[in-house]
């Protein structure tokens, strides 16, 4: 079955998933959160791993990741093999009680194999070679950079496979990050091999990608072609560069599953993972289709400065908890205070070490470990923060990394460990096809971008005192009750037939601005806008009023809108479009108009009076149509004003809040409160955590408390806490 046929078909995505399995620590139960982090113990003179024990010892610090980057010293020449300084290493640490997490070690390739075969060396779209010299200078479809990848694994496996203090297998090392893209004469080879099995005759590759449209028809397979550079300001076809997109996503993971499997033939015992990166800055692979290939998920998630800061993480880690479908998942990566990679790299303060780790904790995460353990003194990332910093043990970011160690620990204790998140009643649905197609030069507009929708909508309802789950749209999401797709360009007519059928079904739908207007192909959907779905939604509109956001009421040539025409739209309910307005020109005679635009800026876009935001019945259920963008503000107050309890009372029911804004047990009226829940057979841990810049007095809540950082009580003899900026409190309740 090809790629799109299984996205298409909307199957559950336990389908044909890898058994779930979770690495042991090295504790008498095997049990527990680990904690820890990368360890280059080959960056040190051996004088230094003592040290590094004791001091890991003090920590915490329960499991490190080992020999990421360590190919060229475990294989120093092409003949010539080390492994007994790992040995050792192992060896202490085991010893100590530190489960090792052994990673393939094929990251970054040696030096030494680049002059012998150059011809593993990724090709960038304008022809040029990338030269080695960083890591993943490699090319996935190299068949000889398999070779030696594969090599290396099958050795690491014989060596360590029964190791002890081995617990578990790490593949590589954030596949992508610098050979996402590769232009080379295998990779076109490759791309012609999946083409012909996605599509199986020319004919079908033809419809699929419109190949009528600029005389772009193949007659064979042997005729397809990469998109590589072709000038000046040269138009992608938009069909193909999405398959190309889906093409290296899948490579790549075949690429893994190489490496991973030639571990597990020798190592079948010990679970299997790849580091994830998933932040709502990137999307680098389609991680819902890597997720079936993991014995358990795990990612790498550095913060976003500034206010975005917690909500972001809470939204990457929604939908971490939804990849992993609902089971703990594994924090591989993150940084205790500053990275060194942005143009600006802001430190962490005020508790934010600890308040970040245990938020991701309070999202489903099961291990929480950092990059790296002991900071670097030299290399392109000696300034990226670690637990153990330059400054040594006598530091602020040490005490905070016992600090939290101690309170993981505290965890691991009351018996968190293999918890599971509670769902909300509400999924937003994302999907890193949707992703990569914002991402296109040939839209109405380059300003789009589907995951960033997802982010402001998942804030929103955090503004609107709720919370929502961010799930896959191929998962199953049939138990939710209100499922919310933002700016979802495509829809194949299989997914667009389960969101109708949700509907029908009692659902509540909300459907974004730039929804369903093309199909899988991006073929657009004919008769009205937006095609996939306008029965449902009870609108038909014609043509899209695209918008510069400029406040001051004149836009430039630049903007693609004429001098002088107003930057923004007012909507009648008070919210503000800047970016794209639908022209809908007729609603179902069933719908009804919640907001129009209106005022002057709308009449010059002759908009004034044209529905904005409509409300349709289906079926048994509902479906909302939001016509136009709508910032993080405006549609929180669309959530209060439409689902809040001052609702008429014909649309009134016992459960219609708890339907929108998350669990009906968690409910709560103050949005400067993320609440959790996880959950075992024996008791629930709620989780209180202050994303505001404010102290915010919280309820005592029944159950032990068990965590209770930056929190004060209220006042002497007060039922109240008084949780402090980045504070968070985590409480056990027994069933």
């Amino acid at each position: 079955m090809s790629l799109s046929q299984t996205k298409a078909l909307g199957r559950a995505a336990d389908a044909a998933r890898r058994p779930f399995r979770w690495p042991a620590l090295l504790a008498p139960d095997g049990h527990g959160i680990a904690y820890g982090g990368d360890y280059n113990p080959d960056q040190w003179p051996e004088s230094v791993w003592d040290d590094d024990i004791r001091l890991m010892t003090k920590a915490g610090v329960n499991t490190v990741a080992l020999a990421i980057f360590s190919w060229d010293r475990i294989q120093p020449a092409e003949d010539e093999w080390d492994f007994d300084w790992l040995d050792r290493i192992i060896g202490k640490l085991g010893a100590a009680g530190i489960a090792v997490d052994l990673a393939s070690a094929t990251a970054a390739a040696p030096l030494w194999l680049y002059p012998a075969h150059p011809e593993v060396l990724p090709i960038d779209r304008y022809g040029h070679t990338i030269n080695p010299g960083s890591r993943q200078s490699w090319s996935p479809t190299s068949p000889v950079f398999k070779d030696y990848a594969l090599e290396m694994c099958r050795r690491l496996a014989e060596r360590y496979g029964d190791s002890p203090a081995v617990t578990a297998w790490h593949v590589g090392n954030e596949y992508g990050w610098n050979n996402r893209y590769d232009y080379s004469d295998n990779t076109l080879r490759a791309f012609r091999r999946w083409c012909e099995r996605e599509y199986g005759t020319v004919g079908a590759l033809n419809e699929a990608w419109g190949t009528a449209f600029w005389s772009q028809a193949v007659t064979s397979f042997d005729q397809v072609i990469i998109p590589r550079h072709m000038g000046g300001d040269a138009m992608v076809n938009p069909s193909q560069q999405l398959d190309l997109e889906r093409f290296g996503s899948e490579c790549l993971k075949e690429f893994y599953k190489a490496e991973r499997d030639a571990i597990t033939e020798i190592c079948p015992d010990k679970p299997i993972t790849t580091n994830f990166m998933v932040s709502t800055d990137q999307c680098t692979m389609d991680y819902a289709d890597w997720s079936d290939d993991v014995d358990f998920v795990s990612n790498d998630h550095y913060f976003h400065e500034g206010e975005s800061h917690l909500d972001e993480l809470a939204c990457s880690d929604a939908l971490m908890n939804g990849l992993a479908l609902g089971k703990p998942w594994y924090l591989m990566e993150h940084s205790t205070s500053a990275v060194q990679w942005k143009p600006l790299n802001s430190r962490k303060r005020g508790g934010e070490l600890v308040r970040d780790a245990l938020a991701h904790v309070a999202l489903g995460a099961d291990a929480i470990n950092f990059f790296q353990w002991r900071q670097s003194r030299s290399g392109a990332e000696c300034f990226h923060s670690a637990m153990l910093p330059h400054a040594g043990e006598d530091s602020k970011v040490f005490r905070e990394t016992c600090e939290l160690g101690g309170l993981l620990r505290r965890l691991s204790a009351a018996g968190l460990q293999g918890a599971a998140l509670r769902p909300s009643r509400t999924a937003i649905l994302f999907d890193a096809d949707c992703e990569w197609m914002t991402r296109s030069e040939t839209l109405p507009s380059m300003k789009l971008s589907h995951w960033h929708d997802v982010r402001d909508w998942y804030r929103a309802f955090l503004d609107a005192s709720a919370r929502a789950d961010v799930v896959p749209l191929r998962a199953d999401w049939s138990d939710y009750d209100t499922v919310v797709l933002p700016t979802m360009f495509i829809l194949s007519e299989s997914d667009a037939g389960r969101v109708r059928a949700f509907a029908r079904s009692g659902g509540r739908v909300i459907v974004g601005y730039a929804t369903g207007i093309a199909d899988e192909h991006t073929h657009v959907a004919l008769g009205g806008y937006p095609g996939m779905l306008r029965d449902m939604l009870g609108v038909r509109g014609e043509e899209f009023n695209i918008l510069s956001g400029a406040d001051d009421g004149a836009s430039t040539a630049a903007d693609g809108a004429g001098l002088g025409d107003p930057g923004t739209v007012t909507l009648s309910n008070g919210s503000v479009s800047r970016l794209w307005a639908n022209v809908v020109t007729s609603v179902a005679p069933d719908a009804t108009v919640l907001a129009t635009y209106e005022g002057t800026d709308a009449a010059a876009w002759e908009l004034d009076g044209v529905p904005a935001i409509v409300r349709h019945p289906y079926g048994e259920g509902e479906a909302y149509y939001i016509g136009c963008d709508l910032d993080r503000a405006d549609i929180a107050r669309f959530l209060r004003d439409e689902f809040s309890g001052a609702l008429p009372a014909e649309r009134q029911s016992a459960d219609a809040s708890a339907a929108l804004v998350g669990l009906e047990s968690e409910s709560h009226t103050d949005a400067s409160l993320i609440r959790t829940r996880r959950s075992t057979d024996t008791a629930d841990f709620d989780f209180v955590i202050n994303r505001s810049g404010q102290t915010v007095s919280v309820p005592a809540v029944a159950g032990e408390m068990v965590v209770a950082y930056r929190c004060d009580a209220a006042e002497s003899g007060s039922p109240a806490y008084a949780l402090r900026p980045n504070g968070i409190l985590i409480t056990k309740t027994a069933h």
